[in-house]
């Protein structure tokens, strides 16, 4: 790790060693982080001066990792790029890619790792605490991402300010892109730059209510978008496609893996649709694989700790369709 610089310097990267990197499908832009997850009987919770929990787990979690170690586990060759802390959380997070092969490129920052305390009740839904950390204007040096850039097939940029950089470098090398929006609820400014500046656009259907129609042509009207991807749980996805019309696809059901835990299903969902459509498969053909991989994500407790492979997504798919 890098020594940290003061909170008002731009956060430089490391000097790159050893062999060049090899190309990569998949680059991850930002969003990585540690999960604290406490279960609870319901939400809300019941106001009291304590609450008799299971045992409560600390895990790397996050919308960037998980849509990285998703992408892996599907077979794309994936690579992840953020700024950390050099701190418990930040050790937790370089751990754990190693340990599963996924090349992690960051830099630190003195203000820490970003972090998350998620309370999930006994439906497996789940309610999140999101600490961000970094400095709202925190703007790393470009090398950081720009290598990586020039050596992907596609970038996912998670919404923290500065990663619409590598957005707008992707689309200058003739990159498809793609971010998540999260719950947002189609007026916070934060989101528009990334909105408009994606080719494939996922975001949480829990804000957007009546505005949603309007919100997905909005996008595709100001922005480039090829497809605007609308996740809503346990009520499947609506699907818009610039050319060809919109579609919904049911929330699926996994046999033998009952939902227990709702933490990373939407990063597992943006990984199965990702690996069916750099694989030149059809809108909808990714948004069912997007479905099972995020019904698969369900079916275990805590934050990223299953994800579907190629073989059982396939069989899945198979089993759906039949």
């Amino acid at each position: 790790m890098t020594t940290p610089t003061t909170p008002s310097d731009p956060t430089t990267p490391t000097t790159p060693t050893g062999p060049p990197r090899p190309p990569t499908d998949v680059l991850v832009v930002g969003g990585a982080g540690v999960d604290t997850i406490v279960r609870v009987e319901t939400l809300p919770v019941p106001l009291a001066d304590s609450h008799v929990v299971p045992p409560i787990q600390t895990l790397v979690g996050h919308t960037g990792t998980g849509v990285a170690l998703g992408c892996h586990h599907l077979g794309l060759a994936t690579r992840l790029v953020d700024v950390i802390g050099d701190d418990i959380e930040g050790r937790l997070v370089t751990s754990r890619l190693a340990a599963e092969g996924v090349p992690f490129d960051h830099v630190v920052h003195p203000s820490g790792t970003r972090r998350a305390v998620n309370l999930v009740d006994a439906q497996g839904r789940r309610m999140s605490f999101y600490d961000p950390r970094h400095p709202y204007d925190l703007v790393p040096d470009p090398d950081l991402w720009r290598d990586a850039v020039a050596a992907t097939r596609h970038v996912h940029a998670s919404i923290m300010p500065w990663t619409v950089a590598a957005l707008e470098e992707a689309t200058g090398r003739s990159l498809t892109t793609s971010t998540d929006l999260h719950d947002w609820d189609g007026d916070n400014p934060h989101h528009r730059p990334f909105a408009y500046a994606a080719d494939l656009v996922f975001v949480s259907g829990s804000r957007l209510g009546e505005v949603e129609e309007a919100v997905v042509a909005d996008v595709l009207d100001r922005g480039r978008a090829r497809v605007v991807v609308v996740m809503d749980g346990a009520r499947g996805s609506r699907v818009t496609v610039r050319e060809g019309g919109s579609f919904t696809v049911p929330a699926v059901d996994v046999p033998d893996r009952p939902v227990v835990d709702s933490n990373g299903a939407g990063d597992a969902y943006v990984s199965g649709f990702l690996a069916t459509w750099l694989a030149g498969r059809g809108a909808r053909s990714a948004a069912l694989a997007g479905a099972v991989s995020g019904a698969w994500a369900c079916g275990t407790e805590g934050t990223h700790t299953s994800f579907v492979g190629p073989s059982e997504l396939a069989a899945q798919l198979v089993r759906l369709r039949r």
